[in-house]
């Protein structure tokens, strides 16, 4: 008997350490780069690759478009996360037929993405293609608040994420996009005519059935990809889009500028069937990655990593209160951990338990008081509290205290987003007017942060009431031009047009409104 069950024993032993390979090779690490923050349970070699790979795109942009992005604060990056399957991806969404997606957002624009193994060479995946496609989009809300039209916005975006990255280093651009291919083969009656492409925004199209909106993405390239390449028509994509910032609509401007839309029409046709149609090599020395920092993930932060993913991604209450409660039994199993008790911190906030996030980021900070997102989760915390306070000096000093953690993170950070915005919260959020300081503080924020609205809406009606009207519009006319604006950007027209007969030097009361507009969130 002792036999049989050593032999059993043995063999158990076996089956586990062949059925369990996952646990064993799990291995969380961290890449830091100049543009991004990459997590991915995967190795050092294929986490760094990607890293650099992304970076090799940053810079073709630079290269491709001649604009150049100010290094972002190390807050301000795009984090990446790789949750190891289109389920995952799905799961996190919220939504099926997702394979990857990506949140802008002023408090850190994330990216959720498959495998980090998909870019090592050749063209990527699909999640990691979605990727690039968002990161055009990024790439030019970060050096033109103006936005394209609807059809060169994604166009753009399209021609420049449908690449290959080459093993020398270099990147192939100007190739089809292969999950948009398919729609260009169906007869030319199913397609989208370029006369409705030009002219749609994002309410209308948002309203169209998947085939249509396939065949608006497939066109935008294809009809981008044309009047980018083709010689003859050089300076023609430019001349158009400055004719729609000067306001001209979008069918007008294209007839100017590209000689009619029948033709055109007719021209990009033939432009797709034909075999030779141009594709471009950037070299290697042209697109040089900048360094990129990798560390493994100690066993506390890679325990965190689910909650801290879901965290990032958005979660209802009810989820917030499971994450909260996971996050407490793997703080007590690493309570040295301060990147575990800041991931705490995290979950307690959002769970709405200001007490316990306070308590867990203090403890963090006295471990490491270099974590910045402590010192974040601190604060707003102590925010919230501050406005539960009905006696208004009591109120001055909660906000006064909420402020001290977020002038320490403005200390360590100084373009951190939060203790800028967070600065000219503390008054506005009292009605109290806001010093100089407060409101430059806000115009720094904003401008940190060219592609959230919601910042930017703000800085007008700051503006407006200061009597800046210049300002105001200047703020305030690009939501309005924002083709994803949907009914946002017509609530600007409508102010654009309250402010039109107004004189500059004019102070328009609007503090009431930013105060419900911040509170209300």
């Amino acid at each position: 008997m002792s036999s049989r069950f050593s032999i059993l024993s043995a063999l158990v032993a076996v089956l586990c350490s062949v059925a369990m390979p996952a646990a064993a090779l799990a291995e969380w690490h961290e890449a830091s780069s100049d543009h991004f923050v990459i997590y991915a349970d995967a190795g050092e070699e294929d986490i760094r690759a990607y890293a650099e790979n992304l970076e090799r795109f940053h810079r073709l942009m630079e290269y491709s478009t001649g604009r150049t992005v100010e290094k972002p604060s190390p807050s301000n990056r795009v984090t990446v996360y790789a949750v190891g399957s289109e389920g995952a991806v799905r799961k996190l969404a919220g939504t099926s037929g997702v394979a990857g997606f990506y949140l802008p957002r002023w408090q850190g624009s994330a990216a959720f993405v498959q495998d980090v193994r998909s870019i090592k060479k050749g063209r990527p995946d699909l999640s990691t293609t979605i990727l690039l496609h968002e990161y055009v989009h990024h790439f030019f809300a970060s050096t033109d608040r103006f936005a394209m039209p609807l059809w060169m916005n994604e166009g753009a975006a399209e021609f420049f994420s449908s690449i290959a990255f080459m093993e020398d280093g270099s990147i192939v651009t100007g190739l089809s996009p292969q999950h948009r291919d398919f729609m260009l083969f169906w007869d030319e009656k199913q397609q989208m005519p370029v006369s409705e492409l030009l002219d749609l925004d994002w309410t209308r199209l948002s309203v169209r059935n998947s085939a249509d909106k396939n065949s608006f993405y497939a066109n935008s390239w294809l009809l981008y990809h044309y009047l980018s390449t083709v010689e003859e028509r050089s300076g023609q994509l430019r001349e158009y889009w400055i004719e729609v910032l000067k306001g001209t609509p979008s069918l007008e401007a294209a007839r100017s500028a590209f000689g009619g839309v029948g033709p055109l029409q007719r021209k990009i046709n033939l432009h797709y069937r034909d075999r030779d149609r141009p594709v471009y090599r950037a070299a290697a020395e042209l697109i040089k990655a900048g360094p990129v920092a990798v560390r493994a993930l100690d066993a506390g932060e890679a325990a965190a990593m689910d909650a801290r993913i879901q965290l990032d991604r958005g979660v209802g209450q009810d989820d917030a209160a499971k994450l909260a409660k996971q996050m407490r039994e793997i703080a007590k199993q690493h309570p040295e951990n301060a990147a575990v008790l800041t991931s705490l911190a995290n979950a307690e906030y959002v769970a709405g338990k200001d007490g316990a996030a306070i308590a867990a980021a203090e403890r963090a900070l006295k471990i490491d008081p270099a974590l910045t997102d402590a010192y974040v989760y601190k604060g707003l915390s102590l925010f919230r509290k501050a406005r539960q306070i009905a006696d208004p000096g009591k109120k001055a000093r909660g906000y006064e205290r909420a402020m001290e953690p977020l002038r320490a993170l403005g200390a360590l950070e100084a373009d951190h987003i939060v203790p800028l915005l967070y600065t000219y919260r503390s008054y506005a959020e009292r009605n109290v007017v806001p010093s100089a300081e407060a409101k430059s503080a806000l115009v720094r924020a904003a401008g940190l942060a060219p592609f959230d609205q919601e910042i930017w809406l703000i800085t007008g009606m700051m503006h407006m009431n200061d009597g800046r009207i210049g300002e105001a519009r200047a703020a305030l006319l690009p939501l309005a031009s924002n083709p994803h604006g949907w009914e946002k950007a017509e609530q600007v027209k409508s102010l654009l047009a309250f402010l039109s007969d107004k004189q500059e030097g004019q102070p328009i009361p609007v503090q009431q409104a930013i105060s419900a507009y911040f509170i209300d969130e």
